[in-house]
């Protein structure tokens, strides 16, 4: 792919969309392009058509998203349905009508069944029910899969589906209402921590198992697709393994140094039981993950830090 190539990445102040800014600043890329949801509103379809339409853009990298957890998906399924649905509507159509050949769409492991044969293959999109607490999101991304495929069908365009597993990173969000799991018990472990407590508190029975990817290794995956010349398809980004949510939580206390106890939950659901990416597809081509939890987990903390204790001064 040539560096001076015009690479829009949407959303690119989310924890995704900067990641993947990051690598393409490392790789060479000096043409990327953004614009701030008050530049361009992506449920707007007018708005992005004419984006599109003056952007003279030839590659795009569609990671804007509504996100959340459990809570958040529980407590906004709408919201999570229309704005995930409207905003890939919106960005695949105008980049085909703009003529935009290359395109990754950036999906989540939450597109496979709940009850599904572990480690999970891309073959097994489609066959059995999805998870309840995310169903929405699940099926918007879905729908985002099925339209890459297609437009690549039937206009011969070159639209390809990253689905990540967990990510987590740098820019996350730590808010306790909204946030992914790891983000949380980071969060849950310092507040613990800075306030003298003995334990904390922890959703479901923490025997539901997550593989969990550092936000820089999926971005430098989906870099090295579009560099492959990969036309299309679907790939599992992961990293091939996959821990408890006990073991996660008492990962993210020993990050933080919090030496309390954890207690458990149950009466707050689990989600899905095991979530654990068969990633032999993308290793064929040469490219599997380089950072390890336990380095991940530093560097995340130190973000949480910065940005946390930013919030703190910024309300005193």
């Amino acid at each position: 792919m040539d560096k001076s190539a015009r690479i829009f990445v949407a959303g690119h102040r989310g924890m995704a969309g900067s990641a993947l800014v990051r690598n393409l600043a490392t790789r060479g890329y000096y043409n990327v392009i953004t614009r701030s949801r008050s530049e361009l509103d992506l449920t707007n379809q007018v708005a992005v058509e004419e984006f599109f339409r003056d952007g003279a853009i030839d590659v795009v990298l569609l990671a804007a998203a509504k996100v959340g957890g459990i809570l958040a998906n529980e407590s906004y399924p709408g919201d999570f349905l229309y704005t995930n649905l409207i905003i890939e509507a919106n960005v695949i159509h105008a980049a085909y009508r703009a003529g935009v050949q290359r395109l990754v769409f950036l999906g989540s492991s939450c597109i496979y069944p709940r009850e599904c044969q572990q480690p999970i293959k891309e073959d097994y999109l489609l066959t059995g029910p999805l998870e309840k607490t995310n169903e929405p999101y699940a099926i918007a991304k879905i729908a985002g899969i099925k339209l890459c495929e297609a437009f690549n069908y039937q206009y011969g365009t070159q639209y390809l589906s990253v689905m990540p597993t967990n990510l987590y990173g740098p820019n996350d969000n730590y808010d306790l209402k909204t946030s992914h799991v790891l983000p949380a018990l980071l969060r849950k472990a310092h507040e613990a921590k800075v306030s003298g407590a003995d334990s904390m508190t922890v959703w479901g029975t923490g025997r539901a198992r997550r593989e969990l990817l550092h936000v820089d290794d999926m971005a430098d995956a989906a870099v090295f697709l579009l560099e492959s010349e990969i036309s299309g398809g679907l790939y599992n980004v992961g990293c091939g393994a996959d821990v408890t949510i006990e073991e996660l939580a008492r990962a993210a206390m020993r990050a933080v140094d919090f030496e309390g106890r954890i207690e458990f939950d149950a009466s707050k659901p689990d989600g899905t039981p095991q979530k654990l990416l068969d990633v032999s597809k993308l290793a064929e081509l040469g490219w599997r993950a380089k950072i390890g939890l336990v380095d991940g987990l530093a560097s995340t903390y130190r973000d949480f830090l910065r940005r946390y204790e930013s919030r703190v001064l910024e309300r005193a």
